[in-house]
C-alpha cells in the first residue's frame, strides 16, 4: 500500500479541489435562481446555431481550412512516435548516424509542411472572419435603421454603438480561431488516443483517469465564465452610453461647472468595469492552473509507474514499459492535454463571444413597431392632400396626446399648427410621416390610408425642416445631397440660391467642399437652417414640414428664411409649427390646438375677427413685441 502512497496523495489533492469547485458551483446556481438579469439568456446551442448561419455562405473556405488542417494533425500524432523511435534507435546495437539523419529529416519535413499549412489556415480564416463580421455589423445597423422612433428613443446611443463596434469584434475570435481550433483539437485528441492505445493501453487507461476531472472543471468554469463575461459586457455598454451622452453635453457640464460630479459618476462606472474585468481574470486564472495541475499529475504518474517498473523489473497491468514508450507517452500526454489547455485559454474568448453575440441578437430580435402592411403599395407621385379622421394617439397607454383630431388639407395649401407646449403640434407632424402608429382613427394621403403605403415610399415625398438641424461630418455638398446621386453641383447651387443659402456659401473658401464638423458646430443656427432648406428642395418633396424652423434665428437670417419660405410655398403642401404667430399670418389655414384637441381653425384674419383664443395669443405676442421695440 505504501508504494502507491504518492498516487493516493495526488488523488486526494485533486479530490479536494473538486469538492471545493462543486460547492462553489452549487452556491452560484442558488444565486442565479434568486437573481434576475436585465438581459434574457440564450443557450450556447442557440447562439452557435445562429452564428453558424453567418458562416454558411463561406462553407467552401471552412472545408478548405479543414483539409489544410489535416496536415497539422498528422504532425501532432506522428511526431511523438518519431521521438520514441529515435530513442529506441540510439539504444540499438549497430546504430548508424545516417539513420538518425533520416528520422530527423522526416521530422523536419513534417514540421515544415505543418507550419506552411498553419499559415494558409490563418490567412483564410482571417479573410473569411472579417467578411462575416462585416455582415453582422451591417445587420445590426440595418435593424437600428428599421426601428421606430419610439424604440430608438428608448435605446441609448452608446448601447447601439457598442453593438455595432465592440460586440462584433468580440465575436471575431470565434470565427477566426475558436471553431476551427476546436475541430482540430477534437481530431487531435481522437488521433492521439488511438495512437496511445496502440502503443500501450495500460498507460492510456491511466491518462484517461484524469479526463473526467477535466470535463468537470470545464463545466463549472463555463458557468462562472458566462456570468463574468455578461458583467463585463453590461459594464462596457454602461460606460459607452455614459460617454456618448456626456461628451455630447460637455459644454453644458462646463457652463454649470459640474465637471467634478460628472467625473465622480464616470469613475464609478469605470470602477465597475474594472471590477468586472478583475472577476473575469480571477475565474480564468483559477481554471487554467487546474487543468495544468491535471496535466502535470498525469506526467508524474507516468514517470512514477515507469520508474517503478524499471527498478523492480515489473510490468504495469501486464505491459512492460521501456524508455522508448516513456518518451512516446511523454510527447502524447503533452499533446493530449495541450488541446484542453488551449481550450481553457480559448474558453475565455469563447464566453466573451457568446456574451457579445447574446447582446447582438437581442437587438436583431427586436421587432420594429412601425412596419409595412403586407399589401402596402408604392406611391410614385402624390398631390399633397392630407386628412385626419378622428385620430387618437398616445405615447404612454391611456395618456392621450391627441383626442379625436380631424382636419383636411388641400394640395399645395400652407397650414400652420399653433398652441401651447404639449398641445400635440409636433406629434401631428410625426404621425403624418408615420414615425409612430396611431391607436384610433385614420390618416389619409391623397385619400389613401398611410398604413397602406410603404414607409420608404411615403417618407420619400416628405421634406422635414426641424428646429434642431442635424448636419453630418463631411462637407456641405454631402449634407445637402445625403448621398443622392445624379445631381450636379450647378443643381445643388441652384437649390441653395432658391433658399438664399448661397449668400454665405459663396463667402466660404471651399464653397460646397467646405468641411462640416460634428453636428455642424462650425456653422451658425441660421446657416444650418438654410442648409436644411436646400437639402429639402434638392429632394423635390411634395409635402414640406417645418417644425419651429424659424425659432432662435437672428433677425437678418430670419428675413432670408421668410423669403425662402415664400418661394417654397409654390412647391407643394406646406405644414408649419410655430410659436411666433407673426411668421404664419399668410398661411391658408391655421389650426389652434389645446390639450390634444382642435380649438379653432381658419386663416389669420378670420381667427382675429372671432376674438377667441388665437386672438388672445396674438394680442399677447404683439404687445410683448411692442414693449421690446420701445
Amino acid at each position: 500500500m505504501r508504494e502507491y502512497l504518492p498516487v493516493l496523495i495526488v488523488g486526494g489533492i485533486i479530490g479536494l479541489f473538486t469538492t471545493f469547485f462543486l460547492v462553489a458551483y452549487a452556491i452560484l446556481r442558488r444565486q442565479k435562481e434568486d437573481m434576475t438579469d436585465r438581459d434574457r439568456k440564450m443557450s450556447d446551442k442557440e447562439i452557435i446555431t445562429r452564428l453558424l448561419r453567418y458562416a454558411k455562405p463561406y462553407w467552401k473556405s471552412f472545408v478548405l481550412v479543414f483539409f489544410v488542417m489535416l496536415f497539422s494533425i498528422v504532425f501532432e500524432v506522428v511526431s511523438p512516435l518519431l521521438m520514441g523511435s529515435l530513442t529506441k534507435l540510439v539504444q540499438q546495437d549497430g546504430f548508424e548516424l545516417s539513420q538518425l539523419f533520416t528520422l530527423v529529416g522526416v521530422y523536419a519535413g513534417i514540421l515544415a509542411v505543418s507550419l506552411i499549412c498553419t499559415y494558409f489556415q490563418a490567412m483564410i480564416l482571417q479573410k473569411t472572419g472579417q467578411k462575416i463580421l462585416s455582415q453582422i455589423r451591417l445587420d445590426v445597423f440595418t435593424r437600428a435603421e428599421e426601428l421606430s422612433h419610439e424604440q430608438l428613443n428608448n435605446i441609448p446611443v452608446g448601447k447601439l454603438v457598442t453593438r455595432v463596434t465592440n460586440d462584433p469584434n468580440a465575436i471575431s475570435y470565434m470565427f477566426t480561431n475558436i471553431l476551427v481550433t476546436l475541430a482540430k483539437n477534437s481530431m487531435v485528441v481522437v488521433g492521439i488516443l488511438v495512437a496511445m492505445l496502440l502503443v500501450n493501453y495500460a498507460l492510456t487507461l491511466m491518462v484517461l483517469c484524469f479526463v473526467p476531472f477535466v470535463v468537470l472543471f470545464t463545466i463549472i468554469f463555463r458557468q462562472f465564465s458566462r456570468r463574468v463575461h455578461r458583467q463585463v459586457s453590461n459594464a462596457t455598454t454602461d460606460i459607452n452610453t455614459y460617454l456618448s451622452e456626456n461628451l455630447s453635453g460637455m459644454k453644458i457640464t462646463q457652463i454649470f461647472n459640474r465637471e467634478a460630479e460628472k467625473m465622480d459618476a464616470f469613475a464609478l462606472r469605470s470602477r465597475k468595469l474594472m471590477k468586472a474585468k478583475f472577476n473575469r481574470m480571477y475565474v480564468f486564472g483559477i481554471f487554467r492552473p487546474m487543468v495544468y495541475m491535471l496535466f502535470v499529475s498525469s506526467q508524474l504518474c507516468l514517470f512514477y509507474f515507469s520508474a517503478k517498473g524499471y527498478i523492480q523489473q515489473t510490468s504495469f497491468m501486464g505491459q512492460i514499459i521501456d524508455s522508448a514508450t516513456v518518451v512516446t507517452f511523454y510527447g502524447y500526454i503533452s499533446r493530449f492535454f495541450n488541446p484542453i489547455q488551449t481550450l481553457a485559454e480559448q474558453f475565455d474568448m469563447l464566453q466573451r463571444s457568446f456574451a457579445s453575440a447574446e447582446k447582438i441578437f437581442t437587438i436583431l430580435d427586436m421587432k420594429p413597431k412601425v412596419v409595412d402592411d403586407p399589401d402596402a403599395i408604392e406611391l410614385e407621385n402624390i398631390r399633397g392632400e392630407i386628412e385626419f379622421k378622428d385620430v387618437w394617439f398616445s405615447y404612454v397607454p391611456d395618456e392621450w396626446v391627441l383626442k379625436g383630431v380631424s382636419f383636411h388639407i388641400d394640395p399645395k395649401q400652407t397650414v400652420a399648427f399653433v398652441g401651447s407646449t404639449g398641445s400635440g403640434k409636433t406629434t401631428i407632424l410625426s404621425l403624418i410621416c408615420r414615425n409612430y402608429d396611431i391607436q384610433k382613427g385614420q390618416i389619409l394621403i391623397d385619400g389613401i390610408d398611410i398604413r397602406k403605403i410603404k414607409i420608404a415610399s411615403l417618407r420619400s415625398h416628405f421634406g422635414q425642416m426641424l428646429q434642431d438641424v442635424f448636419l453630418f461630418s463631411g462637407d456641405i455638398r454631402s449634407n445637402i445631397l445625403l448621398r443622392k446621386e445624379g445631381i450636379s453641383d450647378e443643381e445643388v447651387m441652384e437649390a441653395c440660391r432658391y433658399v438664399n443659402a448661397d449668400s454665405f456659401i459663396n463667402r466660404l473658401e471651399k464653397g460646397l467642399d467646405e468641411p462640416v464638423r460634428e453636428r455642424g458646430n462650425n456653422f451658425s443656427a441660421g446657416q444650418r437652417q438654410l442648409l436644411s432648406f436646400a437639402r429639402t428642395i434638392i429632394h423635390k418633396p411634395s409635402v414640406m414640414i417645418l417644425d419651429e424652423a424659424t425659432a432662435n434665428i437672428d433677425t437678418e437670417t430670419e428675413l432670408l428664411i421668410q423669403d425662402s419660405l415664400e418661394k417654397m410655398k409654390n412647391i407643394g403642401t406646406m405644414l408649419i409649427v410655430a410659436h411666433r404667430l407673426s411668421t404664419i399670418q399668410h398661411a391658408d389655414n391655421i389650426i389652434l390646438l389645446s390639450h390634444g384637441q382642435i380649438v379653432e381653425q381658419g386663416n389669420h384674419q378670420e381667427l382675429l375677427q372671432r376674438k377667441g383664443k388665437y386672438y388672445h395669443l396674438y394680442t399677447l405676442q404683439y404687445n410683448k413685441q411692442q414693449l421690446q421695440n420701445s
